[in-house]
Parts: structure tokens; C-alpha cells; sequence
């Protein structure tokens, strides 16, 4: 079949801008801890909660979501995510107090939590089956964008004083008004206008995206899929016995994604290269350097997702994960040189952007059900922030009692635990419609 694919990347990548909206946040934390913590005096719990409570914003974010998506549609979700996240972002740059500042973060993780969930389920919902790895990937190659770009600004900018992080959280807005302004003019998601009954629209839709035969076969597919299920979705649906086996593997996979611990690398960058002597500039280059490695092994996974396929990139990524983390505890055990260190700190961060990072979003945009997708990616995602909140909360206090090569010990065994669920568990879904791999997981 003939496909527009100029016109499914843009519109792919208009919704992907929600996935920069992460990465910013994401960033923004690392350089600005030496300042926050100087301005509200944080001792490592705080530090934790502080750093985490952007997680928790995400887990009501995705609540929301999974509701207004199944119920208004994907675009109404995506435009409150850019107005919510704007307003956070001008709401933390003027916080006179660490409770401000903590509801501040809070707010902008709403925003993260629903952009985070709709951006790959959009992008899943107007990709032709041959293409939807790479295009899903998408999401998370603006995600890497905004960490790298944060990252650099918050380099140049670190000597402008001690309310440098005001700047560097303020400045969020500017992406923000521009994925505004960019999804108001997206289509909203065929899949979603035919659930709607909205038929008309979503076949125009569809023929934009490839030919007549296509737009004929997918809508009904879609029509087959929806007449399985109930037209009202709560969440017992997504419990449901016959979703199960697609919901343990999309929740595991989310919390394994966060628990395997490479978010501590990129939140607390700075603590990791100050326990082996590093001062601040160092610690802000290393900053930039993950955020270069970030990308351009992104770029590797979105070539290779559609060719060698989800299973084995994850398959890889956990049991490399799992042997440089031990590596890397034994360098900061012994205080190695910062350099030692950075090959590690990158290796990891290589190893995770081909792998866990883009993977696992593609396959929770993947595996659900039509009927209840939006309710069971948000299901799946909630879990996600959840496993985010306890690892970047946990690691300042873990590191205070264990030292800061402590953690990664147990993070290698998560990797190992990672390595041995993928290989069981985890069915390959390069190549296949969304509707063939509702019938796969009806029959498990």
C-alpha cells in the first residue's frame, strides 16, 4: 500500500513535541540541584522528594489523560498538557519558597504525565504498521532533544549567579507555547474518531495518511476490533481477564524502564561526578556529554526498531545495563579518576537509548486493546511515574548510607530480574497492525 509518509512524520513529530516537554523537566533538575540547594537548604530527603515530586504530577497527569483521551478525544488531552505545562513553567521560575516551588513542579508533572501517555499512543494511532516503531521513537527523540538542550543552556548560563535556576526552569515556556500552538492544527486520531462513531472524518483522515485501500482496511479492522467490547470503558475493563496478559507485560516493562536505574544518571549527574572530586563545571559538562551520547544513540534505535525488532534491543540493553552498573559501582567504590567514570556514566546511558528508553514507550502504544487504550496506557504509565518517584526519591538517602556507588549494585540486579522477564515473557511486535496484536494477546 501507498503511504504519505512527509505528512504522517509531520504531524508524528508535531505530537512528539509533548515528548520535548519531558525532556525538559527531566533536565532542567540536574543543573539546577547546586543552586536549589544552596536557596532552600535541602537535606537529601528533601532533595528526593523535591526531584520526585515532578513524578508524582506525572501519575495524575496520566490519570486525566487516560480519561479525556478515551472520552474527548487525543488532541483536547495534548492541548491542556502545553497550556498546564506552560503555566508550571513560569510557576517555578517565581517561587518565593520550597512548598511554591515543590507545587510548582507538581503542577508541571501534570503536564509531563499527560504529554508522556498521549504523544506515542497519538503517534501508534496514525502509523502504518511497517513504520510505527521508528515513528513512535519519535517521541522519545524529542525527549533526548530537550535533554540535551537544557543541558546546554543550563552549562552556559550556570555563572549568572546564585537565581541562575530561575532562568532555567522560566524557560520552558517557550516550548510549550510552540507545541500549543503546533496541536491545535493536528488532526485528531482516526482510531479514536471511529470508536466516536465520527466515521466521515476519520476516513478523510486516513486517506491523507496512505491510499483508499488502506484507509478501507484499517477502518475495518478497527470496526471488527471495537465490536468485541463495550462503547463505555472504566477501569475493570482494563482488568479484565482477557487484557491481562497485555497489562502485566506493559506495567512490568514500565516500572522495569525507571527502576533499572538509569534516571539517577541523568537527575543526579551531579552527584555521582562530585563523589570522585569533580566540581561544578565538570559536573555540568557531564551533563552535556550524556545529553550528545543520549541522542545519537536515539537515532540508532529508531533506525533498528523496525529492522531487528523490540525483543532483542531490549534483551540487550538490560544485560549490558546490568554488567556496566557493576563496573561502575567498583569506579565509584574506589574513587576512580572522573574520566573512568564518564566512559561508564555514557556506556550506560548508550546502552539505555537504544534500548529501554524508546522500546518500551513502542510497545505500551502497542499492545492494548482499541476499545480501552488510552485508560490501559495510562494504567501501564501511571506505574512508570510511580517506579520514577521511589528510584530518584530513594537514591540521595541510599547514597548517604551506602555511599553513592551502593545503588547501582542493586541496580544491576533489576537489570538481571529485566533481562530474564523480556526473555519469557515479552512477544516481538515489529511488522504487526495494531488489531493483529489485539488478537494476539486475546489468545494467550
Amino acid at each position: 500500500m501507498k503511504y504519505n509518509h512527509g505528512y504522517i512524520l509531520g504531524i508524528s513529530f508535531v505530537s512528539a513535541l509533548g515528548g520535548y516537554l519531558f525532556g525538559f523537566d527531566f533536565a532542567v533538575i540536574s543543573g539546577a540541584l547546586p543552586f536549589l540547594r544552596n536557596t532552600f537548604g535541602l537535606t537529601s530527603w528533601w532533595e528526593g522528594f523535591l526531584t520526585g515530586s515532578l513524578a508524582l504530577g506525572c501519575i495524575a497527569g496520566c490519570l486525566v489523560a487516560g480519561k479525556i483521551s478515551d472520552k474527548y478525544g487525543r488532541k483536547p488531552g495534548l492541548i491542556m498538557a502545553a497550556g498546564i505545562f506552560a503555566l508550571s513553567s513560569l510557576g517555578m521560575a517565581f517561587s518565593g519558597n520550597l512548598l511554591i516551588f515543590i507545587v510548582m513542579r507538581f503542577s508541571a508533572g501534570i503536564g509531563v504525565g499527560m504529554a508522556s501517555m498521549l504523544s506515542p499512543l497519538y503517534i501508534a494511532e496514525v502509523s502504518p504498521a511497517s513504520v510505527r516503531g521508528r515513528n513512535v521513537a519519535i517521541n522519545q527523540l524529542t525527549i533526548v532533544i530537550g535533554i540535551l538542550i537544557t543541558n546546554l543552556i543550563n552549562y552556559f548560563i550556570a555563572d549568572q549567579g546564585g537565581d541562575v535556576w530561575r532562568w532555567m526552569f522560566g524557560l520552558g515556556v517557550v516550548p510549550s507555547l510552540l507545541f500549543l500552538i503546533g496541536v491545535i492544527f493536528l488532526p485528531e486520531s482516526p482510531r479514536w474518531l471511529i470508536k466516536d462513531g465520527q466515521n466521515s472524518k476519520a476516513e478523510a483522515i486516513l486517506k491523507k495518511i496512505g491510499s483508499k485501500p488502506y484507509a478501507d482496511q484499517v477502518m475495518t479492522d478497527v470496526k471488527s476490533s471495537l465490536s468485541a467490547g463495550p462503547i463505555k470503558v472504566s477501569y475493570r475493563d482494563v482488568f479484565a481477564k482477557k487484557v491481562r496478559p497485555a497489562l502485566i507485560i506493559g506495567i512490568v516493562l514500565a516500572v522495569f524502564q525507571q527502576l533499572c536505574g538509569i534516571n539517577v544518571v541523568f537527575n543526579y549527574t551531579s552527584t555521582i561526578f562530585q563523589a570522585v572530586g569533580a566540581d561544578l563545571n565538570r559536573q555540568l559538562f557531564e551533563t552535556v556529554a550524556i545529553g550528545i551520547v543520549n541522542l545519537l544513540f536515539t537515532l540508532l534505535a529508531m533506525w533498528q526498531v523496525d529492522k531487528l525488532g523490540r525483543k532483542p534491543l531490549m534483551l540487550a540493553g538490560s544485560f549490558g545495563l546490568m554488567l556496566v552498573y557493576v563496573v561502575l559501582a567498583l569506579l565509584l567504590q574506589e574513587k576512580a579518576a572522573a574520566l573512568w567514570v564518564s566512559i561508564f556514566v555514557l556506556a550506560a546511558i548508550g546502552l539505555y537509548a537504544t534500548s529501554l528508553a524508546p522500546v518500551t514507550w513502542v510497545v505500551i502504544s502497542e499492545i492494548f486493546p482499541n476499545q480501552i487504550r488510552g485508560a490501559a496506557s495510562s494504567v501501564a504509565i501511571v506505574c512508570l511515574w510511580l517506579a520514577y518517584f521511589i528510584l530518584v526519591f530513594t537514591f540521595p538517602v541510599l547514597a548517604e548510607y551506602l555511599g553513592t556507588y551502593g545503588p547501582f549494585y542493586l541496580y544491576s540486579a533489576i537489570c538481571l530480574f529485566g533481562f530474564v522477564f523480556i526473555m519469557v515473557k515479552v512477544k516481538e511486535t515489529k511488522g504487526q497492525t495494531l488489531e493483529q496484536l489485539e488478537q494476539t494477546f486475546n489468545e494467550q
